[in-house]
């Protein structure tokens, strides 16, 4: 892992034109400045995925991929309609020195709403959702990173499965070694582990390739759930590069028997839900941190609990947003046992499926905060994106 160097005064905030960009938001493709990205992340991470570019950690190819985006001009998908000549959009860009409120209005109208992102004409059916998959198939074999961007933003699904080729957009940006593309797609949810026609996933090819860069970098992805729960309670990460993918703490941590029982009367996805949800808890927090060390953020509102979802159910928004409850060995006590009940069912998959019975936990009250209902299925937002994160077994 590297740090991205200051570029104070070289880079320019994406929604006011600061000339300050000290943050950066990955899904987005934009650099940003302190007091924009304190709008970015009332809004939540499943709508803006914020990081910053002097004090969080960055994968280089993560960091070259933001940065290209950024410079081949990412910015004019998302600002589109307030580009054209008469426009409909008598909105005007705020400029650095324009109050908070004046930009959040802006903020939220551009990245919430998307009210400004290029809208194709034509009746969004399944039609065009595979003619769009099937430009994403072609484009990601090229270094054409903008293109590629624009495609997902208007409805390209970065796991589309071309059934004439057999593939996934993935599988062919691994195969061609296009590793921009890789974390362009890894960050908009693709799936490393999804095989193709012949059974062969990403990872599968990144190892035909001898590419061990890439390998390496998929493989992240794959336990990007778990080495974010063990970093966060050991500052360690597994060695991934010589098969060591999992790590439980030795000592410093005990089981709560409570929580451990309703962890193992959960169901796969549920199970899978409140860790995902407590991931998204420790991201916030983490980042929290880094914030409050920014001297130009000290006068911003801070993100007291995860914003909601509206995807999500409202029990669901309200377990999440309980989760702020815990204090910080309160949050690691339950880390723990999420990632003991994962060795656990690991364990169970790897026996086959007909051996793994797990009952659905539907008998706590409202006010435990392990009680996060089942999401609704639902399909891809045609306007946006956000990163899948799957534990390593299956569900």
């Amino acid at each position: 892992m590297s740090r991205v160097k200051s570029r104070q005064n070289v880079e320019i905030c994406g929604d006011c034109s600061a000339p300050d960009a000290t943050w950066a938001s990955l899904n987005k493709g934009i650099l940003l400045c302190t007091q924009c990205c304190s709008i970015h992340r009332s809004l939540g991470r499943h709508i803006s995925q914020v990081k910053s570019l002097q004090k969080s950690s960055w994968h280089p190819n993560q960091q070259a991929m933001v940065c290209t985006l950024n410079s081949s001009g990412a910015n004019n998908i998302w600002e589109h309609s307030l580009l054209e000549n008469n426009s409909k959009f008598m909105k005007k860009k705020p400029n650095p020195k324009d109050p908070i409120s004046v930009k959040s209005e802006f903020i939220r109208a551009k990245h919430l709403h998307c009210s400004f992102t290029f809208r194709d004409s034509a009746t969004y059916d399944e039609g065009l959702e595979n003619e769009l998959g099937k430009q994403l198939h072609a484009s990601v074999r090229t270094p054409n990173l903008e293109t590629s961007f624009r495609l997902i933003v208007q409805g390209a699904d970065p796991n589309y499965f071309h059934n004439e080729r057999g593939t996934t957009p993935l599988h062919i940006a691994v195969k061609t070694e296009q590793k921009l593309q890789v974390e362009l797609l890894l960050v908009h949810g693709a799936d490393p582990t999804f095989p193709d026609a012949h059974g062969s996933t990403p990872i599968d090819y990144a190892k035909k390739n001898v590419n061990k860069e890439l390998l390496n970098r998929l493989i992240e992805n794959q336990y990007e759930l778990t080495d974010a729960f063990i970093q966060y309670l050991t500052h360690r990460k597994p060695d991934h590069h010589n098969g060591m993918h999992f790590i439980l703490p030795q000592g410093g941590f005990e089981s709560n028997p409570t929580s451990v029982n309703k962890l193992q009367k959960m169901k796969n996805a549920l199970f899978e839900q409140l860790a995902m949800d407590v991931f998204d808890e420790i991201d916030r927090r983490e980042t929290e941190a880094i914030w409050l060390s920014c001297v130009d953020a000290i006068d911003l509102t801070v993100v007291p609990f995860l914003p909601v979802d509206s995807t999500l159910s409202k029990h669901r928004n309200q377990g999440r947003q309980k989760l702020a409850r815990f204090s910080t060995p309160e949050l690691k006590s339950l880390v723990f046992d999420i990632l003991i009940d994962t060795q656990r069912r690991q364990m169970l998959a790897e026996k086959g499926p007909n051996k793994t019975h797990l009952r659905e936990y539907s008998s706590v009250t409202d006010d435990d905060p392990l009680r996060i209902p089942p999401k609704k299925k639902r399909r891809w937002a045609r306007w946006g994106r956000i990163s899948r994160l799957k534990l390593w077994w299956s569900s």
